[in-house]
């Protein structure tokens, strides 16, 4: 049996991200769909002494009401320095900050090269699989013909891909029509976060949904004992 799962890139996302990728044996970003703004894309959340603070990545919108995330670019390139100063700022004081720190700031260096924001979700993405030991495949959606139809779509990904069973993110209960999937003979789950750990943190009360750097600089090695996808 082949996994399969369907979700388009976000920037440095939280642990349950990393899970659902875990879970498969092909995770495809699907990039080629249209740019939601105030969204994930582009954005998440680190801690802070004065609370939640959203790292942003400015982007070109203006005009460009249809354009695909893989066709987004990055309006400028301090924000790279920015968000690596604030990162430091706010987690000097973590456990494990010190042995990630190389790591980050070359790649908060390279991200800060590139043009479009799908390549700067990649490089993320695939650099933090590889630190917590994940070994699933990376494609893009770009890569298989796409057909119509928000469910068929999905669908026909997952059998290009040659997977028969897809594991959803549970807000597409909404408008993922089963039938589609059993007709395909495609074995259809949804992801569920429930149960996870807590871990030691900095700043005030503890939250789950805060970025994955969270949880690598607080338990460095030890991260993957607080996600889901690791219990045996």
């Amino acid at each position: 049996m082949k996994k399969v799962a369907i979700l388009q890139s976000d920037y440095i996302p939280w642990k349950g991200y990393f899970d659902i990728i875990n879970k498969v044996d092909e995770f495809i970003l699907y990039d080629d769909m249209q740019y939601t703004r105030r969204d994930w894309r582009n954005r998440n959340q680190i801690k802070t002494q004065n609370g939640m603070m959203w790292l942003t990545i400015p982007v070109e919108t203006k005009g460009k009401f249809y354009q695909k995330i893989n066709e987004t670019k990055v309006s400028g390139h301090r924000w790279a320095q920015e968000h690596w100063k604030a990162i430091c700022l706010n987690y000097a004081r973590a456990p494990y900050f010190k042995a990630y720190e190389p790591l980050f700031e070359h790649l908060y260096e390279e991200a800060g090269k590139l043009d479009y924001l799908s390549e700067i979700n990649y490089l993320f993405l695939s650099t933090i699989c590889m630190e917590l030991g994940i070994a699933t495949k990376l494609s893009w959606s770009s890569d298989y013909p796409l057909s119509e139809g928000k469910t068929e779509r999905l669908m026909d990904l997952v059998h290009d891909a040659g997977g028969d069973y897809y594991l959803s993110g549970p807000s597409a209960k909404d408008y993922i029509v089963d039938e589609v999937f059993e007709k395909a003979g495609i074995e259809l789950a949804y992801m569920s976060y429930e149960g996870y750990p807590e871990y030691p943190q900095l700043h005030g009360d503890f939250t789950h949904t805060v970025s994955i750097l969270d949880l690598l600089f607080m338990t460095g090695k030890e991260a993957p004992k607080y996600m889901l996808s690791f219990r045996k």
